[in-house]
């Protein structure tokens, strides 16, 4: 399976968009550990342990193994998850960027030695430093682009052509630098409003998401901001939080626990609601016995909602729509793109509808005739 497809199953599977960045600091280390000889390995094999089927990728930061002479622990590690837990990705953090040569020697690195499903680089010296990469098409390529620093701002918001440097990068990545379809973006969690205009410019590719958990970036804004309409779309990265949520014995337990609050925090939330381009704008004819609804201006009175009442708001457009556009089964407050599916059935309408009556008639009220 290509990156892109295991990265597709492990959503679906663990119904997960957390990714566990595996930063092994001997100084945080539990105590039991500390001194062993082994220690970064069995360590990082615990929270594997105990993280797995809560996941949809591991991430090892390389300079945290190679700082301790202890690339041959990461390389132990990652056959490790491959064979102990297969179907879960592995991205190695770091962060190569150098011209085309040196960049050969640095994917052979990446994907034959260390077995990485994917690697994540910088894209300051252009397409040629990238392609060395992109020669194994079945490898993520995962490029900076909104980082989650304070000092990113330095370069990544300097104006090219009238749009800053970052939305420069997301275009090239999202057209003519993924031409195996390959690539992800990292856009950092402490920047929600820039992940909209990432996600807006690159549609449904992968985002690899770092800063909540110890740095700080707002879980909602964040999966409001970049999840798709699909419900997937990110690997929202957290490390320390997960990592030393405990120093004593139970280190892992402690991880596991920690990791699952942060994957339940993350369901919490759908994607921030869009008009589908798919959806005429015009108004649209219900049955013979309801009348024509401005569409638009209906839509601008729920976007105003508050996410649950949004959510009920868009029921009750979506029920007077039919027969015509219908609904899937476990609508999730996205309105469907694309040919109609099953209507669901009116026992489950009348439960939906039931439970947010003032927001109902609110909704109703707000279609108004041409």
């Amino acid at each position: 399976m290509t990156f892109t497809e295991q990265l597709a199953a492990a959503w679906q599977r663990n119904d997960s968009l957390l990714c566990v960045g595996l930063d092994p600091d001997p100084g945080k280390l539990p105590l039991s550990m500390t001194g062993t000889g082994g220690a970064i390995f069995s360590f990082c094999r615990e929270i594997v342990d105990a993280t797995a089927d809560l996941v949809c990728a591991f991430k090892p930061q390389i300079a945290y193994f190679a700082a301790q002479r202890a690339e041959d622990q990461l390389e132990q590690l990652i056959a490790y998850i491959h064979d102990a837990h297969p179907g879960i990705p592995v991205i190695l953090d770091a962060k190569r960027g150098d011209i085309g040569s040196t960049a050969q020697q640095y994917a052979i690195e990446a994907f034959e030695r260390y077995r990485a499903d994917a690697v994540t680089v910088n894209p300051y010296m252009g397409l040629d430093s990238l392609e060395p990469y992109l020669a194994y098409p079945d490898r993520g390529v995962i490029v900076l682009c909104r980082t989650s620093n304070p000092g990113g701002s330095d370069v990544q918001f300097l104006p090219v052509d009238g749009k800053p440097v970052y939305q420069v990068v997301a275009e090239a990545a999202a057209t003519r630098w993924n031409t195996n379809g390959q690539m992800a973006l990292v856009v950092g969690a402490t920047f929600p409003a820039e992940i909209a205009k990432v996600r807006e410019i690159v549609g449904d590719m992968p985002l690899l998401i770092p800063g909540i958990g110890a740095q700080g970036g707002d879980i909602e804004a964040t999966v409001r901001a970049g999840r798709t309409g699909a419900g997937a779309g990110m690997m929202i990265n957290s490390s320390r939080a997960i990592l030393y949520a405990s120093r004593e014995k139970d280190f892992a337990a402690a991880a596991r626990n920690v990791a699952l609050q942060t994957r339940e925090i993350i369901n919490r939330f759908p994607a921030a609601i869009r008009p589908p381009h798919a959806w005429p704008q015009a108004s649209l004819r219900t049955s013979s016995s309801r009348p024509r609804i401005a569409y638009s201006a209906a839509w601008r009175r729920i976007c105003c909602r508050s996410p649950r009442k949004r959510c009920v708001s868009i029921l009750v457009v979506m029920r007077l729509l039919q027969p015509k556009h219908t609904m899937p089964t476990g609508f999730s407050g996205v309105p469907p793109v694309g040919p109609a599916t099953p209507v669901i059935d009116s026992a489950t309408w009348a439960r939906l509808l039931s439970r947010a009556p003032s927001a109902m008639a609110r909704a109703t009220s707000s279609l108004t005739a041409p």
